[in-house]
């Protein structure tokens, strides 16, 4: 239970971590002396660096989680073995 509360915890912290960087990217690409065009370029350009961190987080999870497919697989086959010949 306590392990569960703190993995929430540490959700909600990273939520919270990242609108409030976000909001404060937003305020001071908003309020710099600079023109329009400048301040969307620099905007177009934090929400594709975001972008492409969501991305490569879940693309490096998925190669996470299969691994451990392929390793629980892997020692699936190996005990199989191991059993099949015990057997004999």
């Amino acid at each position: 239970m306590l392990t569960l509360l703190r993995t929430l915890a540490r959700g909600a912290a990273a939520q919270a971590s990242f609108v409030a960087s976000a909001a404060l990217v937003g305020f001071g690409i908003l309020f710099m002396p600079l023109d329009f065009w400048m301040k969307g370029y620099l905007a177009m350009g934090t929400v594709m660096l975001v972008q492409s961190c969501i991305t490569a987080t879940k693309t490096l999870r998925d190669v996470h989680e299969g691994r451990r497919m392929v390793n629980r697989l892997e020692d699936a086959g190996t005990e199989r073995l191991l059993m099949s010949v015990g057997k004999e």
